[in-house]
C-alpha cells in the first residue's frame, strides 16, 4: 500500500531516473555495478512505496533484454540501445551519449506533455543527458555525482588512472545547470562548490542508507560454518570491485606484514576478497592473485565471486572485520552494510568513510595508505577480542543511524525544492 505524500511541498508523481553506465538490476561488485546501483534501486522502491512512480533509463547492454523490466511495484527500468549490445568502459561511453538521449526523448514522446515531474540523474554522464532532458520536458534535474573526477585525480592509486579532462569538464557542466546536487556527505559539498564552484544554495547533503531489515546481526559460528572457515580463524574480509581505486592490494600487502609479525597466525589467518574485477582492474584481472602468490599468502587467501543477499550478509557476519582500504569513497556503503551486521570495520580516512565509520566506536579509520600502518590497525581489531568485542557492539547502533527511509525523505525533499525554485524561475522569466 503507498505511504502517503502529505507534508511534501510539491512532490513528484513520477521521477525520471537516469543511469546510463549501469542498471539497478546488475550485480553490484563487478563490472561497473556497485554501491550506485544499490542506492539507485532502494530509493527507488522506498519512493514508489509512498505513491511516487520511478522509471529508471539505462543503457542496454545485451539484444534479450526486455524494452522495459520491472524492478519493483512501481519501479520500471527502460533499457534504451545505444551502441552495441554488450558492456562497455566507461571511457567508451561518451560517444553513446546522443544515441543514449535520443532514446530518452523519444520514451517520453509517446506521452502527453508533462509525463515526467523530475529528473534525477546518476554519475556525470547520466547528468549530461539530463541537462538536455530538462530543457526538453520542461522539469527541474537533481544530479548525484557518486564520485568526482578532480577528487579521484588528486588520490590517485599507484599504476591508476587519471580521469580524462573531457569528464572533468563534463562533470562543470552538470553541476552547472542541476537544480540541485545531491552531496553525500559534507566533504563532497564542500568538494562540490570549492573545486567545482557549484552554488551553496543548490547543494543539498543527504546520506546513503543501508538495508536494516537485510543486514543485521547474526551467528559468526554458523556463517563460517556456510562458507568452510574455521571457528577459530581470523578473518580479515574485503567485499567490492577489484580494482586500484578500492585498494585491495592494501590489504594483502598488510596481512603479509601481519604474519611476518606474527608467525603463528599462519594456520589461522584467512583473508577472503569478495568481488569481480571492474575499471582499470579488467586490464589484470589475475593481479590480485598473483600479488598474493608473491607475498607468499597464497594459502591464506580465498576469493568469492560478488555476492548476493543473504550470501554477502553471511561474508559479513563470518568476519572478524571488513577492511575498506579505498583511495576515495563518496561514502562507502559496504562499511554501513558490515556494520549493520554487528561486524567492526577498518577504513582508510578519505571521501565519506569518516562518516560511515566513526572511529575509534564502531570501527578504525587509518589516515594512509602504507601497509605498515594498515597491519597495525588490523592487529588492534582482529588480534584483541575485547577490543573488537566492543566495536561490534557498537558498530550496529551506529549502522542503524542511516536507512533507506531516511535518505527517501531526504531526495523528496530536494525533490520539492528543486520543483519549487524551478517554478519560480519558469513564472519570474515569463513575467519579463
Amino acid at each position: 500500500m503507498a505511504i502517503s505524500l502529505q507534508g511534501y511541498r510539491r512532490a513528484p508523481r513520477r521521477v525520471a531516473v537516469l543511469s546510463l553506465h549501469t542498471s539497478p538490476l546488475e550485480q553490484p561488485g563487478t563490472g561497473d555495478a556497485g554501491g550506485m546501483n544499490v542506492y539507485i534501486t532502494q530509493t527507488a522502491v522506498e519512493m514508489a512505496r509512498r505513491g511516487v512512480h520511478v522509471e529508471v533509463f539505462t543503457r542496454a547492454t545485451s539484444s534479450d533484454q526486455p524494452p522495459i523490466a520491472e524492478l519493483a511495484p512501481g519501479v520500471l527500468v527502460r533499457h534504451i540501445p545505444a551502441g552495441p549490445f554488450e558492456p562497455l568502459g566507461r571511457d567508451e561511453l561518451p560517444a553513446q551519449l546522443c544515441a543514449f538521449t535520443s532514446g530518452v526523448l523519444r520514451a517520453e514522446a509517446f506521452h502527453e506533455p508533462g509525463y515526467y515531474d523530475l529528473i534525477h540523474s546518476h554519475y556525470w554522464l547520466s547528468g549530461q543527458v539530463g541537462w538536455l532532458a530538462r530543457d526538453r520536458w520542461g522539469v527541474p534535474l537533481v544530479h548525484t555525482a557518486h564520485t568526482l573526477a578532480k577528487v579521484k585525480n588528486a588520490a590517485l592509486a599507484e599504476g591508476d588512472k587519471p580521469e580524462p579532462r573531457t569528464r572533468v569538464i563534463g562533470e562543470e557542466q552538470v553541476v552547472a545547470e542541476a537544480d540541485r546536487l545531491i552531496a553525500n556527505t559534507a566533504v563532497e559539498a564542500r568538494e562540490l562548490i570549492g573545486m567545482y564552484d557549484a552554488d551553496p544554495r543548490a547543494v543539498r547533503t543527504v546520506s546513503p542508507g543501508v538495508d536494516l531489515d537485510r543486514f543485521s546481526p547474526g551467528s559468526q559460528a554458523a556463517a563460517r560454518a556456510v562458507l568452510g572457515l574455521p571457528a577459530d580463524a581470523v578473518v580479515l574480509a574485503f567485499a567490492g570491485r577489484i580494482q586500484p581505486l578500492k585498494a585491495p592490494d592494501v590489504l594483502l600487502r598488510a596481512a603479509a606484514l601481519l604474519l611476518e609479525r606474527q608467525p603463528e597466525l599462519a594456520e589461522r589467518l584467512v583473508v577472503l576478497i569478495v568481488g569481480g574485477p571492474s575499471g582499470t582492474g579488467l586490464e589484470q584481472p589475475q593481479a590480485l592473485k598473483e600479488l598474493a602468490v608473491s607475498l607468499g599468502i597464497e594459502r591464506q587467501t580465498r576469493f568469492l565471486p560478488p555476492q548476493k543477499g543473504a550470501a554477502l550478509v553471511t561474508v559479513y557476519r563470518a568476519a572478524d572485520l571488513v577492511a575498506v582500504p579505498s583511495y576515495n569513497e563518496s561514502f562507502g556503503l559496504v562499511a554501513l552494510e558490515a556494520q549493520a551486521c554487528g561486524t567492526p570495520v577498518v577504513a582508510a580516512e578519505v571521501g565519506g568513510l569518516p562518516v560511515a565509520v566513526a572511529h575509534g566506536v564502531s570501527g578504525m579509520l587509518v589516515p594512509s595508505h602504507d601497509p605498515r600502518d594498515w597491519a597495525t590497525a588490523l592487529a588492534g581489531v582482529a588480534l584483541r577480542p575485547r577490543r573488537r568485542a566492543e566495536l561490534a557492539r557498537n558498530a550496529v547502533p551506529h549502522a542503524r543511524r542511516f536507512s533507506w527511509r531516511r535518505t527517501t525523505d531526504a531526495l523528496l525533499e530536494a525533490y520539492a525544492e528543486a520543483t519549487t525554485t524551478f517554478r519560480d524561475a519558469q513564472r519570474l522569466e515569463a513575467a519579463v
